[in-house]
């Protein structure tokens, strides 16, 4: 059974930010900043800068930082005036397709993520609040959502008359195709009518802004945060969405009169004394789910580790015995898991490869509860997720598809003290590394002191347990060697200064 849900809309001029709140928890988090909006949906006017036929790719310039990237796989057919072909795995080689200098109109279809540049494609896509339209293809596709196999047929026939109508009206063969989204189920023909023709003025206008424009312009920008939660969050399951600023709200319920009218009046503009974040506790979910360690009601708990290569987690029982035996112990922890995983995967936005460590179960069905309690779960998600059984090693092996930054990456920061690695070097360790650099510069100087700089934890170790091996040092290299503690050093950090 699905429960309702309420969307609580945070707007300042700097940041917004959206929490879905489904049963009193939050079960989504979405981030944007006024200064980092995402790229994704955006359309411009890009130069080829380099090609790699290595790769089948090649770096487009767009007028950001770092060049962006466009795959073989996603130049469209038609986009660089080549037809089809067989090359290896069915395309026309890049080389052949694009040259150094040359000008494409592109779409981002993934944000850049750490060092990586943007991705981009030349298969132009724009959104509407029912339909998506693919100016370059000619086909009516319906969402996977949609699965009954009468109405995707019944669907797809009212597409097709209303672009027959809409054709016939403007005297034109058809040009264009369609994707209808999950919202398009219940659509009347005048709301198709309605967003068939917004999109394709939509497009006309992008097209003829990128005929005159040079390579770096913006053509199109995709819609705001707050925008894009009445266009593509509000389902029959939406009760309400409320807003804390009274700006917005009238920006948006003007948006909302003209684009999605049944989502509009579901809008409230939230008047209460308190922060309406403060409603459900949500920014103390933000900081739990920046957190390494997730707690279970039970009693067990998860480690979730984020890399740029991939994303663990591994279940523990803590102090969970409230099952009957050990096995059943298990089995509860994992079911529990499954279902915080799957919650945890969609606050933080994590991505890529995902590797679960269940609690090793003995029995076969209980694994093949909890893998399907796993796959129940993701099945809220509205990132495309693909989940493998159990391995070998007994690990669940699963992809979470990745378009933006996770909540982490985009909150914080690498320490600089650790550098990311969550660990730093103990004192001791410090310790040695001085008493061999202390060494190695007295074989190639000859000062007439060594003075130590270095963090308070340190120089009181060579002062106290490590003082033998200094004194030691010194009258071996006949050089006197002072300490000086710095406050604002880190435990890592040490300077030799040779007086």
């Amino acid at each position: 059974m699905l429960h309702s849900q309420d969307i609580l809309v945070n707007w300042t001029p700097q940041e917004t930010r959206v929490a879905i709140i489904e049963s009193g928890a939050v079960q989504e988090l979405h981030v944007e900043r006024t200064l980092e909006r995402g790229l994704v949906g955006n359309v411009y006017v890009g130069k080829v800068v380099r090609v790699l036929p290595g790769m089948q790719s090649a770096f487009i310039d767009i007028g950001l930082d770092r060049a962006a990237f466009l795959h073989v796989a996603d130049l469209h057919r038609d986009a660089t005036n080549h037809k089809p072909g067989r090359h290896g795995d069915g395309q026309v080689p890049i080389e052949k397709r694009v040259h150094e200098g040359q000008a494409l109109m592109v779409q981002v279809i993934k944000d850049p993520i750490g060092t990586k540049g943007a991705r981009l494609s030349t298969q132009i896509s724009v959104a509407g609040r029912l339909l998506v339209f693919l100016p370059q293809d000619d086909h009516i596709g319906i969402s996977q959502k949609i699965g009954s196999p009468e109405l995707r047929d019944a669907l797809r026939s009212r597409m097709l008359a209303l672009l027959g109508e809409a054709d016939n009206r403007e005297g034109r063969t058809r040009s264009g195709g369609f994707i209808l989204r999950t919202n398009a189920e219940d659509a009347t023909d005048d709301e198709l009518a309605g967003d068939i023709a917004y999109l394709r003025k939509t497009w006309g206008a992008i097209r003829e802004q990128g005929l005159k424009s040079p390579p770096g312009t913006l053509l199109y920008q995709e819609l705001n945060l707050a925008q894009r939660v009445l266009r593509d969050l509000v389902n029959e399951r939406v009760q309400s969405i409320r807003i804390d600023s009274a700006l917005q709200f009238d920006t948006l319920k003007a948006f909302g009169d003209t684009y999605t009218p049944t989502a509009v009046a579901r809008l409230a503009l939230y008047k209460g004394e308190r922060p309406i974040f403060d409603l459900y506790n949500v920014d103390t979910e933000i900081q739990r789910a920046l957190a390494r360690r997730v707690d279970l009601k039970s009693g067990g708990y998860l480690i979730v580790d984020q890399t740029e290569a991939l994303t663990t987690v591994d279940v523990n029982t803590g102090g969970y015995v409230g099952a009957r035996n050990f096995d059943e112990t298990i089995y509860k922890t994992n079911l529990e898991a499954a279902q915080a995983i799957a919650r945890q995967l969609r606050l933080r936005n994590l991505g890529g490869i995902i590797i679960i460590d269940f609690i090793d179960m003995q029995r076969e069905e209980h694994r093949e509860h909890v893998l399907s309690e796993l796959r129940k779960q993701l099945q809220r998600d509205r990132t495309k997720v693909t989940v493998s059984g159990f391995s070998s090693l007994g690990l669940v092996e699963m992809t979470r598809k990745r378009t933006r930054e996770s909540l982490a990456h985009m909150l914080c920061e690498p320490c600089p003290t650790c550098e990311g690695r969550g660990q730093v070097r103990t004192a001791r360790t410090v310790c040695y590394d001085i008493l061999r650099e202390i060494l190695r510069e007295a074989r190639q100087f000859s000062p007439r002191e060594f003075r130590v700089v270095a963090s308070a934890t340190v120089v009181e170790m060579l002062l106290d347990e490590e003082s033998a091996h200094l004194a030691g040092l010194s009258d071996f290299i006949g050089k006197p060697i002072s300490l000086q503690a710095e406050p604002t050093m880190s435990p890592e950090q040490y300077d030799i200064v040779l007086l």
